[in-house]
């Protein structure tokens, strides 16, 4: 999941989720996931009785593992997030080893509003026709996914078992809980379900990563870090200054105003923020192409306290190079262009329902002291796209805390993800499960298994098998 605060300094994700193309180092992913690409029909308002317009929403489908003489096959539905479905089918490996072991009917469906599900074509995000965005809610999509589930089981009883990492991760509780005569179980990795107002401190998620960057080299990493900020806008006070940091990150716009020093302060914090999510233990190209544990790696070249102002922009430079041009093929650094992710729709959602605080209390984290203001949220949200954000709508549908009634879920959360901070780490019943990984980044249980993977990780992917093959066998 990728958050962006319009204009404050937050955190874009996904992932829901947060989003790009996990390729594991090895893993020649074109050969190991194949799919057939579909269509399907859904109701532009599933909730109204005069609107009667439709549109398509695309699904991946394999069934290489179905074992045909079974009428009651096993569905394992990934519930896509913010981005291109085929891109997560790619990251997904957990759910392709246990559809294969179970024999599962795989399906990824893309949630409306991103990749080629738009309702309304090319004029889908048009700021002056807001009325397009009424029907982009969860609500909206989880009654598509209920609809594609009815049709894929044609009065079969087949078991449906919910797959999301990130804000997919938080559909795919929300699903079971929604739809329990539909889905028999969820798996919601690093799904931030508690990251809203009134349930969860708004400064939890840099708190994190400022632990994480702590731990990975020693505390002057952290120290850099937050010496750089001051440093920033001190040169970025003037043209000559501006340039300086314009010619040390080889940026492809130079800074010319103030809005842009802004954009490049918002840039580089959210560049921590997304290092800390894929502190993954071997290569990969989540949000960018990086190197195992690319966190240590960027804190390799801030090991030591730089006194000087020069030390200190040349070693910042060199530390932030690790997440903007790893593999060396940049000729520039194009602030504007953070990750793979779909900004578009993220922002959108974010000012209707998920309305998810993030602040710094810059003397606690290595970040910037950031507060959170719904009211100028609103009014940016408002501004931008015509919306009025509710930021309690999250939890008078699903409960916030009050998961006493929730069943057959599993939550979980790697402690070395800023969003487990917002996750579920106590369990309210004995039938939702709650898995912690010490070891483990953002939702990277849900990724394909490897040998460097920590034994939490695998210890935790274990577990889950075992709770899925239950839910199956009792169905």
């Amino acid at each position: 999941m990728i958050l962006r605060d319009m204009g404050e300094a937050t955190v874009r994700a996904a992932l829901s989720a947060v989003l790009g193309i996990l390729l594991i180092a090895g893993c020649d992913c074109s050969q190991r996931f194949k799919y057939e690409i579909k269509e399907f029909q859904v109701p532009l308002d599933h909730f109204s009785f005069l609107i009667n317009a439709t549109f398509s929403i695309r699904y991946l489908y394999n069934d290489s593992f179905v074992d045909k003489s079974n009428a009651r096959t096993p569905i394992f539905f990934y519930t896509g997030n913010e981005g291109d479905i085929e891109l997560f089918a790619q990251n997904t490996g957990f759910l392709w080893e246990q559809a294969e072991r179970q024999r599962a009917l795989v399906i990824f469906a893309e949630h409306r509003y991103y990749g080629k599900s738009l309702p309304f074509g090319s004029s889908t995000f048009n700021t002056s026709l807001p009325e397009h965005l009424a029907y982009f809610t969860v609500e909206q999509t989880l009654e598509d996914y209920a609809m594609l589930i009815t049709f894929l089981r044609n009065d079969r009883q087949m078991p449906v078992v919910a797959f999301g990492g990130s804000y997919g991760g938080m559909l795919a509780a929300w699903f079971r809980m929604k739809y329990p005569h539909l889905v028999t179980g969820a798996l919601a990795a690093s799904a931030p379900v508690l990251q809203f107002p009134g349930i969860t401190d708004c400064d939890i998620f840099y708190r994190i990563v400022t632990s994480v960057f702590q731990n990975a080299y020693n505390e002057n990493c952290t120290l850099n870090i937050a010496k750089s900020w001051k440093l920033f806008e001190t040169l970025g006070a003037s043209e000559a200054g501006k340039k300086q940091i314009s010619d040390a990150f080889h940026l492809c716009n130079a800074l010319k105003t103030d809005d842009d020093l802004k954009k490049f302060l918002d840039y580089v914090e959210e560049v921590y923020s997304n290092l800390a999510m894929v502190n993954y233990p071997y290569n990969s190209s989540f949000l960018a192409p990086l190197p195992a544990y690319p966190v240590r790696q960027v804190c390799y070249y801030l090991k030591e306290l730089h006194s000087t102002d020069a030390d200190l922009l040349h070693a910042m430079s060199s530390a932030l190079a690790v997440y903007t041009n790893y593999t060396q093929s940049a000729k520039c650094l194009d602030i504007s262009v953070n990750s793979n992710a779909d900004d578009s729709g993220w922002n959108i959602q974010s000012c209707n329902q998920m309305v998810m605080p993030i602040c710094s209390n810059g003397s606690e984290t290595m970040f910037r002291t950031s507060s959170w203001n719904f009211k100028d949220y609103a009014e940016k949200c408002y501004k931008n796209y015509r919306l009025t954000p509710k930021p309690y709508d999250i939890i008078l549908r699903y409960g916030g805390r009050n998961l006493e009634a929730a069943t057959n879920i599993i939550f979980s959360n790697g402690l070395l993800d800023p969003w487990s901070g917002g996750g579920v780490l106590q369990a309210p019943n004995d039938k939702v499960f709650v898995i912690i990984l010490p070891e483990g980044a953002h939702h990277l249980d849900l990724r394909h298994s490897d040998p460097a993977d920590p034994p939490s990780v695998r210890d935790a992917r274990d577990k889950e098998a075992a709770i899925i093959a239950r839910w199956i066998q009792d169905f």
